[in-house]
């Protein structure tokens, strides 16, 4: 046997164009004993279509206003014979010349791999990187069958999944690189937040300015399927310089807000050498922050940089306080923006469950693009899955798409998520 370690032979490349690229299929939320009675019947059909059109007009595409007719029924497939699908052919095709599409039931798989009520606990506790060897355990099929049906969740848009309408789209967003492993290699994951969800996740090999304008690209451009003069007017960042300069390439007119929770925690690293006199620096940063204006904001600062330089010794605590007293004038620049976040808060709390599931799965592995689709089917499953029943947020919400956008399309989540998922999550 030979003692040389046998190295793995995994793309690098990522079709960036292959994500997020659209589809023909359309999802309805239907239920199966209803479907059954009314496919056969193209009045029933036509007449149920047309309800959902009326009811959820975002999920078809826009020329299917101007009429449509009802165009073939497609073959049992072997997977699931006891469904069949119909398609319609719009009168008026797309932008990009499509007019004829597949109307899918709610509760069944994309390409008929499984029924959604069967599969939907699996993929819910994946949501926490259960690994696929446990599924198999417990649910039957093989660890293939459940990476490749979350794998495929990731081919859709994260954006355009999880927000329908220009409207909901966030105008103050948070973003951050979360430190990962691809094959063992550093990795970064450039990952953008709004309104309590997460909007994009993209894999990265390097965090300079270009790797980090690539991956933030992608929310940029699913951004704009949904609204094409989408410009955020802040997003909040740590101080890492190529994440600022990726976000002012991307969008020239944002404002870039710094996380003013990151220069306290470099602060607090030094409380263990200040011993009674942490509590005071405490007090005197945070009532800076809760300031009401931004001329009050600065007049704490010079106060806390005053009392810093005369009570605070040499080293690196007062570095620290110095640092953020030297920085009040980029702080301060949310005072402008009363919407916008000063602290990453928002994304830390979606970034600590990206890392739980990662370390999990102990991080990445395979080609480039298989990664980067379990990336984004992690951000889907984040966003749809609901919330746990002791949250108080649930008494209201289902999940965070929920919460983002007001409204469901059925009660059970995966059927929500795979109806949101309409022709890829794409506008058409």
């Amino acid at each position: 046997m030979s003692d040389t370690p046998r190295v793995r032979e995994c793309s690098q490349e990522k079709d960036t164009a292959s994500l997020a690229q659209g589809s023909s299929r359309i999802c309805i939320p239907i239920d199966q004993d209803l479907y059954g009675r009314i496919f056969g019947n193209a009045p029933a059909f036509r007449e149920y279509v047309d309800q959902m059109i009326s009811q959820h007009p975002d999920v078809f595409p826009t020329p299917i206003t101007h009429g449509y007719r009802l165009h073939d029924c497609l073959p049992s497939a072997k997977k699931l014979p006891a469904v069949r699908l119909r398609r319609i052919k719009l009168h008026t095709p797309t932008a990009d010349g499509r007019s004829v599409f597949t109307i899918a039931p709610s509760f069944v798989l994309p390409y008929m791999t499984g029924y959604a009520d069967a599969v939907e606990k699996a993929l819910f506790l994946r949501k926490f990187g259960v690994p696929y060897s446990a599924l198999t355990y417990v649910f039957g099929r093989n660890d293939d069958y459940w990476y490749r049906l979350e794998n495929h969740l990731g081919r859709h848009s994260i954006v355009g999944t999880t927000v329908k309408a220009a409207a909901q789209l966030p105008t103050d967003v948070l973003a951050d690189e979360k430190h990962t492993r691809f094959n063992g290699a550093p990795a970064y994951i450039s990952t953008t937040v709004g309104d309590d969800g997460v909007l994009g996740a993209a894999l990265t090999l390097g965090a300079a300015t270009a790797n980090l304008t690539a991956g933030y690209a992608q929310f940029q451009t699913e951004a704009r399927q949904v609204a094409p003069t989408y410009q955020p007017a802040t997003v909040n960042t740590d101080g890492w310089t190529p994440t600022q300069q990726a976000w002012q390439a991307l969008f020239p007119a944002i404002t870039t807000i710094l996380c003013f929770l990151h220069a306290f925690l470099k602060i607090r690293t030094c409380r263990k050498r200040l011993h009674e006199l942490f509590p005071d620096i405490q007090r005197r940063v945070w009532e800076a922050y809760h300031a009401s204006e931004a001329a009050a904001f600065r007049a704490k600062v010079t106060d806390l940089q005053t009392w810093a330089k005369a009570t605070l010794p040499t080293g690196a605590a007062l570095e620290a306080v110095l640092k953020l007293c030297a920085k009040a004038p980029l702080y301060a620049q949310a005072y402008a923006y009363p919407t916008a976040h000063r602290t990453s808060n928002m994304l830390d709390r979606h970034m600590d469950l990206l890392d739980r599931y990662l370390y999990s799965m102990r991080y990445v592995h395979g080609d480039l693009l298989a990664a980067e689709h379990s990336v984004r089917a992690w951000a889907l499953l984040h966003n749809f899955t609901p919330y746990g029943p002791r949250a108080k947020v649930a008494e209201q919400y289902q999940s965070p798409a929920h919460k983002l956008t007001g409204y469901t399309y059925h009660e059970n989540w995966l059927q929500n998520l795979l109806v949101a998922a309409s022709m890829g999550g794409v506008p058409a």
